[in-house]
């Protein structure tokens, strides 16, 4: 099993690594991508699945397309596109609901809602944005296949382990979703946090919170509120190590930070321990999960060499991350127990226990 959990922490490694590398050298903008989505597809498998790479990249392509077709045709009238959005949005949160398409839905809930958001915005660039999401996903199948020949599992017969989780959280699920109602309450759950987090964002034009709303979005991922209040204290631990390992790999490079090697070197070491965590599952990949956007995101999006450093995008991170993840919980509570409330009512009129 030691065996096993090393071999899978090198594929992680070695797909964030990499990915970070062929965006470093072809100066791709969104770079933070290429490195994160080959990590995730990774931490949920030990094996090649297709399926898993197929729902990513339709996932994300189709998304693409709702999200460019709603802000080009929509955004002069906003209660339209408001519309437009909650529509969207609640196909999502169904998909959720169901093992089956949950990662399809759910890369559409989160991408969708940071392209509608920075979509609207004026300077705003969507289209480049787009083609470098779009890039990232087809680069996650060559990237997540390479890994895995590279680093293959030995080969002793185990267990077939799930595709999105570990077996006894996946049952747990599967028994919750076989409940209609059950499923009803995810969906409008997931529905509602995420309509107000879209016009929250677009009121107060808050353009400058991308890994606020990101975590909005991953609190919500569970679709149930002791998960998601679970999620919230793994999401803020993981992303003080993340953001204190990218203030370190600065300070450690200083002006040094300008050569590409260097600096891939330093990220490749921080992020040795956090991919250790994702290979070994549970609470632990969760916190490595959110150590690794914390230090990958702004490194390749805030941080120039020689012009500008990242140290106050990543205060400002992990400032914003604890406010929307406090204020997102006491959001999932209040739906919750409203929901509860609702369908409790309506099995009362009629007559049901």
């Amino acid at each position: 099993m030691q065996i096993k959990t090393l071999r899978k922490t090198q594929r992680i490694w070695f797909g964030c690594v990499f990915g970070l590398a062929i965006t470093l050298v072809f100066s791709w903008s969104n770079g933070m991508f290429a490195a994160l989505l080959p990590m995730f597809v990774l931490t949920q498998i030990d094996r090649w699945n297709g399926s898993i790479i197929v729902q990513l990249i339709l996932g994300v392509t189709w998304v693409c397309v709702q999200v460019s077709f709603i802000v080009g045709f929509f955004q002069p009238y906003p209660l339209l596109m408001t519309v437009a959005v909650a529509i969207m949005l609640m196909f999502k949160c169904i998909a959720m609901t169901h093992k089956s398409s949950y990662l399809f839905g759910y890369i559409g809930l989160l991408m969708g809602s940071i392209l509608l958001n920075f979509g609207s915005y004026q300077g705003f660039d969507l289209e480049d944005f787009v083609m470098g999401l779009i890039a990232s996903a087809l680069l996650t199948g060559p990237i997540v296949a390479l890994a895995l020949y590279l680093f293959p599992d030995p080969s002793i017969k185990l267990p077939k382990a799930s595709l999105m989780q570990p077996r006894e959280a996946q049952t747990h699920i599967d028994n919750q979703r076989k409940d209609h109602i059950g499923m009803v309450r995810q969906a409008a759950l997931g529905w509602i946090i995420a309509m107000a987090a879209f016009i929250l964002f677009q009121v107060a034009a808050l353009n400058d919170s991308l890994s606020a709303q990101a975590s909005i979005l991953i609190v919500l991922a569970p679709m149930t509120f002791i998960g998601s209040m679970a999620v919230a204290k793994i999401r803020i631990i993981g992303t003080f190590l993340g953001c204190l390992a990218g203030m370190l790999l600065q300070l450690i490079l200083y002006s040094l930070a300008n050569n590409m090697l260097l600096f891939l070197l330093g990220y490749a070491i921080a992020a040795g321990l956090f991919c250790r965590w994702l290979a070994i599952g549970r609470i632990k990949a969760g916190i490595g999960f959110s150590a690794m956007s914390a230090l990958t995101v702004p490194l390749t999006s805030a941080f120039v060499p020689e012009q500008q450093d990242a140290f106050f995008s990543i205060c400002y991170r992990f400032s914003s991350i604890v406010v929307a993840v406090v204020a997102t919980s006491l959001a999932i509570w209040v739906v919750h127990h409203f929901l509860v409330r609702i369908i409790r009512n309506r099995s009362l009129v009629r007559g049901t226990p």
